[in-house]
């Protein structure tokens, strides 16, 4: 699988370590000013997956969300577009290697900006990072361990 770094969310990125709460994590990709037919025509997945192991001084879970909006910095007040979700995930279920979301994305309007939202509940996160992208073959993609 090639991945593009323009369609590329989060590449080894923390977790966010605050309270229950929702945040934007990694980076957001510019849909543009006119062009967001990004769910239409030739099929386009979302991934993620945990690079490092999350952990937590408490039972924290997480939530990830594919989400648009009209400014970069997307709105974590629920005021965003959310395109696709994932149930909330224990932290221990959260361990290196782990594929929380490989999804195809939906059809529908996308806002100007698309990223990653991660909503925290129970407790705070206090490590653990994740890789989120786009790609357009998933058939062959197999996550391993980092053996660095």
């Amino acid at each position: 699988m090639i991945l593009d770094e323009r369609g590329e969310f989060c590449d080894a990125t923390a977790l966010n370590t605050g309270g229950a709460a929702s945040y934007l994590i990694g980076d957001v990709i510019d849909l543009g000013a006119t062009s967001r037919d990004i769910g239409t025509g030739e099929d386009l997945y979302v991934v993620i997956q945990v690079d490092t192991t999350a952990t937590s001084g408490g039972s924290a879970t997480g939530q990830f969300h594919l989400a648009s909006d009209a400014q970069a910095a997307i709105a974590v007040d629920g005021t965003a577009t959310y395109h696709l979700s994932t149930a909330a995930i224990a932290v221990a279920t959260l361990v290196a290697g782990y594929t929380v979301l490989v999804a195809r994305l939906p059809s529908g309007t996308y806002e100007r900006y698309l990223g990653i939202l991660q909503t925290t509940a129970v407790a705070a996160f206090t490590a653990g990072k994740v890789n989120a992208f786009l790609t357009k073959d998933v058939a062959k993609w197999a996550a391993y361990a980092d053996a660095i």
